[in-house]
């Protein structure tokens, strides 16, 4: 059973931006064109740490268990930071086709200035798409790997001060995993590489992320 804390608010390793590229799998764009008839559609945009265990899906069966119906796309490659994706231009063009509720945007741990900088200005720029087009922008806060746990704290405040500065949502799994590795000392939402997440760990992260959206 998952038990998460309610670290829910409104608003990378240290080696860098994106993470590192281990056992990642081929790049993920997940297509799904048909007109929605969900309660709320989702758009992930990330990395490997959004497309390991198909945590949409993930975040798809948790909201039902809600009686919430989503749907999902994701746009998700190994190593992509979010001005990668936007460079590739086809998230803008997703944001403004006003199919989406949320969009959900996710990079390495980001705990170095220049990860930093990523969030909050490459950030700002899904934020202002999003505000054009109705569209709520959502922070995927995630963690470093297990060797750079030193800069955890790097990694939650960095996530948190670029939400509260776009005035987006922060789904801050970061913080809920901390927050549970220093209570118990139990790391077993890593996987053996420890850096990308068990299935347990992002069944975690769809909790925090369900919870973080408020959805009625």
């Amino acid at each position: 059973m998952c038990v998460i804390s309610s670290i829910i608010i409104s608003c990378t390793s240290s080696n860098g931006v994106t993470d590192v590229s281990i056992g990642d799998g081929n790049p993920i764009e997940d297509n799904d064109d048909e007109v929605s008839d969900a309660d709320y559609d989702l758009l992930f945009i990330g990395n490997s740490l959004t497309y390991s265990n198909d945590l949409p899906g993930l975040v798809k069966e948790e909201a039902e268990k809600r009686g919430i119906a989503i749907n999902t796309k994701m746009l998700a490659k190994s190593n992509y930071a979010i001005i990668d994706h936007w460079n590739e231009g086809g998230v803008q063009d997703l944001i403004k086709s006003k199919k989406y509720d949320f969009v959900i945007i996710q990079q390495g741990p980001s705990s170095q200035s220049e990860g930093r900088d990523m969030l909050f200005y490459d950030g700002q720029k899904y934020s202002a798409l999003c505000n054009e087009n109705d569209v709520k922008l959502v922070y995927f806060m995630v963690w470093p790997a297990r060797a750079y746990y030193h800069t955890f704290s790097a990694v939650i405040a960095n996530y948190r001060d670029a939400a509260i500065f776009n005035n987006a949502l922060l789904s801050p799994v970061g913080s809920v995993w901390k927050q549970h590795f220093d209570d118990t000392g139990d790391f077993s939402y890593y996987t053996t590489d420890q850096f990308h997440p068990s299935h347990l760990g992002s069944q975690v992260a769809a909790e925090v992320i369900v919870q973080s959206m408020n959805l009625q």
